[in-house]
């Protein structure tokens, strides 16, 4: 599953913060807002997708749980796109 993933806002700080944004997939783009604990990179991140978006998903083909673990692990290892003036090692491990 390929799955591109634009952080749009992070607030809070190295050891808890919401992130939104946006993850692509098959060209179409769904947003997103997670809570990430122990900072990017780091122990944990839950994300959360609005129903629209979830049945948006079914309709492409794909399982919900699936494209959000896909997302989480993203997310966790630091796969992401920043915006402008943003930097990953403000709020992430490394």
């Amino acid at each position: 599953m390929d799955i591109q993933v634009h952080i749009n806002n992070v607030r809070g700080s190295q050891i808890a913060a919401k992130i939104t944004g946006t993850f692509t997939i098959d060209g179409n783009p769904f947003k997103f807002q997670a809570i990430a604990f122990g900072r990017i990179g780091g122990h944990n991140i839950g994300a959360k997708i609005s129903k629209t978006v979830e049945k948006s998903l079914v309709k492409l083909g794909y399982d919900v749980n699936d494209v959000i673990n896909e997302l989480q692990q993203r997310l966790v290892r630091g796969d992401i796109t920043l915006p402008e003036g943003l930097k990953k090692e403000s709020f992430a491990d490394g």
